[in-house]
Formats: C-alpha cells, sequence, structure tokens
C-alpha cells in the first residue's frame, strides 16, 4: 500500500503537541483590526487546542 499523503492545507494550519494534542490559531485576526477592541485582540492572538469532535478528522488530513 502506498503511504498517505498529509493534507498542505492543514498541515500548514495546524501543530501537534508533545502529548499528541493538535493546536490551532484563531480566525479573525487577519483584517479589520480597527473595529476590535484591544482585548479582543489579545484574546485572538493565543492558539488553542482543537475540539474533541475535530479531532478524528484533523488527524486524518495530518495523515498521523
Amino acid at each position: 500500500m502506498p503511504k498517505m499523503k498529509t493534507h498542505s492545507g492543514a498541515k500548514k494550519r495546524f501543530k501537534v503537541t508533545g502529548s499528541g494534542k493538535i493546536k490551532r490559531n484563531r480566525a479573525r485576526m487577519r483584517h479589520l483590526m480597527r473595529k476590535k477592541t484591544t482585548k479582543a485582540k489579545r484574546h485572538l492572538r493565543d492558539a488553542i487546542i482543537v475540539d474533541r469532535s475535530e479531532h478524528a478528522r484533523i488527524e486524518r488530513l495530518l495523515a498521523i
């Protein structure tokens, strides 16, 4: 059997932590920043762990 290929879009967007969880950045940080509060922008800077319901799907995309 051939190896699974990693999804190119997914490999740019997700990182796997040492414990096997998948990390992602938050959306809404690209433009229209003027109208967002400083608190909102600070909140969006932090990366978060992918939800359990999405975990298996993203693992498949990353060919883990």
